[in-house]
């Protein structure tokens, strides 16, 4: 289904080549003054050099032939040369009901649909999620969910830390604390236990323990790397370790992500890459691609474009070890076998900006990725606390994800018991559901680049540009929709007609902006426009709400007409929540 303003556009160009204009100055934009119009058109400025004539002068040439128009009720040329349109109300009630009789809403789905693996999360195992990782998760998860609107086949990858330097730290530690395990023990032939010899919190107290203790101490350092190291060429003991470790952590892990509700396709780690590295760096190797540098191999990645420094990518250290640019290379080369992706869109903190322009332009010049596949950053900012610095606890600490979505449901609980709408179990379960919107929206509707203040008391407020107000809004059109089917109404059939009240056609055109919002924040990979927008729409409907007797309207069919615009305004809210990964509740 067109976007509304390409209705609009066609009948601009037209206008403009029946005046004699080139018909591409018809170019409509949303009106900054919705004081004075609902669309624009500037394309009078832009021809006035051409065709040597005052802006005005080719405004009112066009207007003349906007008369007739089947989508405008005003067409107005104003100086020194703008179009100024308004909507015919009949023509947008028709949209809308094409709208609402389409399961999609309007929205086109991708007529060549691309195969697109989103990698977000991250976490590294063994060790307990923490708010560091709460915007990967977040705006992963809606990036997923906004391609797969679209019409794209997408995979979410975890992308989990499980190979490297931590499990040696905790080998070497656990190895300390219990030597007499057969994990140990070299003569050892039999099967080693099914069951792990520690806890996940034994664990997540494990790692921090051995780390703080190598930083003191040299030998042991040296002694967790050779662990590492041993591990990597395939100790049987330490792998069999490692199979515990990595399975009580996705464990945990996947709980913790649940409460988010997020979800996850593959859950590929670093050690699923390793098996492709020494055949990569042998390739490398040959095709003359990576050169040794100080003993250290690397690929240069500079260009004669680059307006900075851009090093070349380190792909092994001189003593023969990986590094983080090594296994996103080889899970390159894994991907490309295994799903042939169109794109890749990488959900990750900006501050490692700099390491994937190296992996990007090394994957493209090694031939690792084919010349057409895209491979995206998508580089997120800080979450930080209210003095300006990154989030902690109120102990100065570094905050665990469970707490803070424990912290954030108390508030809403309390919130919920004190209105006294819903009974105590049903607080429960509607403070968890309105405790995820705060925490998603509040993230979400900041651009995902830029730093943000993670304020409790602001993002679980029901009042202002919040999820719980968002989630207000689509309650409160609940409860009239269901108050109106108590009286006897029905929902099907309905129809919108033309609008009775400024708040009603302003509600209408926000509503109609659905398809052409959704595309936009695709193309641009950007989630806030989609809460910039429900933000816009929820207030229309709030204003249209206070102004308008709904339920108590004597005109049936006037009656009916707003319910109609209550139905397509709410399943255009309860889509848009989706792609942001929450959930609205029956009541609050």
């Amino acid at each position: 289904m067109k976007q509304i303003i390409e209705f609009i556009t066609a009948e601009l160009e037209e206008a403009f080549e029946k005046a004699g204009y080139d018909r591409t100055l018809a170019k409509v934009t949303l009106s900054n003054r919705p004081d004075l119009c609902e669309f624009q058109c500037n394309g009078a400025m832009a021809g006035a050099k051409a065709y040597r004539k005052a802006p005005f002068l080719i405004a009112e040439d066009v207007v003349k032939h906007l008369k007739e128009s089947s989508c405008l009720a005003e067409a107005e040329a104003v100086k020194p040369g703008f179009i100024n349109l308004k909507l015919d109300r009949e023509f947008t009630a028709d949209f809308l009901n094409r709208m609402a009789a389409d399961e999609r809403l309007g929205l086109e789905e991708a007529k060549e649909p691309q195969m697109i693996i989103v990698d977000y999360g991250g976490p590294n195992v063994a060790k307990p999620l923490h708010v560091g990782h709460l915007r990967a998760a977040i705006i992963g998860e809606s990036v997923k969910r906004l391609c797969r609107k679209m019409g794209h086949k997408v995979l979410g990858d975890v992308h989990l830390g499980d190979w490297g330097y931590q499990m040696g730290l905790i080998i070497t530690e656990l190895k300390k604390r219990n030597p007499e395990l057969s994990y140990f023990d070299e003569a050892y032939e039999g099967e080693y236990p099914e069951e792990a010899p520690f806890t996940i919190s034994e664990l997540e107290e494990i790692y921090p323990a051995a780390s703080a203790y190598a930083k003191e101490h040299e030998d042991y350092r040296e002694e967790a790397l050779h662990a590492t190291w041993m591990l990597q060429k395939g100790h049987r003991g330490y792998a069999a370790l490692w199979k515990h470790i990595v399975r009580i952590s996705v464990a945990d892990i996947k709980k913790n992500y649940e409460r988010l509700n997020v979800d996850f396709d593959l859950w590929k780690g670093e050690s699923d890459a390793q098996k492709y590295i020494p055949n990569m760096i042998q390739g490398f190797q040959e095709k003359g691609q990576a050169y040794l540098d100080e003993g250290a191999l690397v690929i240069d990645v500079k260009e004669e474009t680059d307006t900075k420094e851009i090093p070349p990518c380190l792909i092994q250290k001189s003593d023969g070890a990986s590094l983080y640019g090594t296994t996103d290379l080889a899970t390159l080369i894994q991907r490309e076998e295994d799903y042939r992706p169109d794109k890749i869109i990488y959900v990750v903190d900006k501050r490692q900006e700099m390491h994937f322009i190296q992996v990007f332009r090394a994957a493209k010049k090694t031939g690792i990725v084919r010349k057409e596949t895209e491979l995206k950053f998508l580089g997120f900012g800080t979450m930080n606390g209210k003095d300006g610095k990154p989030f902690k606890t109120r102990e100065g600490g570094v905050m665990r994800l469970e707490n803070l979505i424990a912290e954030i449901n108390a508030e809403m609980y309390q919130k919920m018991s004190e209105s006294r709408i819903v009974d105590a179990k049903e607080a429960g379960n509607t403070s968890q559901m309105i405790g995820l919107s705060a925490i998603k929206y509040g993230d979400l509707s900041n651009q995902a680049a830029k730093d943000y203040v993670f304020d409790v008391d602001r993002f679980t407020s029901f009042e202002g540009n919040t999820g719980p107000y968002i989630l207000y809004t689509i309650v409160r059109m609940k409860s009239i929709l269901n108050k109106y089917q108590g009286q006897g109404g029905t929902l099907s059939g309905l129809l919108c007609t033309g609008a009775c009240s400024d708040s009603e056609k302003a509600l209408m055109l926000e509503a109609c902006k659905y398809n052409a919002v959704m595309e936009a924040a695709f193309a641009e990979i950007a989630p806030h426009k989609i809460c910039a927008y429900i933000y816009d729409l929820a207030n229309a409907f709030n204003r249209f709400y206070h102004e308008t007797k709904i339920l108590t309207e004597d005109a049936g069919e006037k009656q009916k007409s707003y319910i109609a615009l209550l139905v397509v305004t709410r399943a255009i809210l309860e889509s848009c929540i989706d792609v942001l990964g929450f959930d609205a509740p029956e009541r609050m």
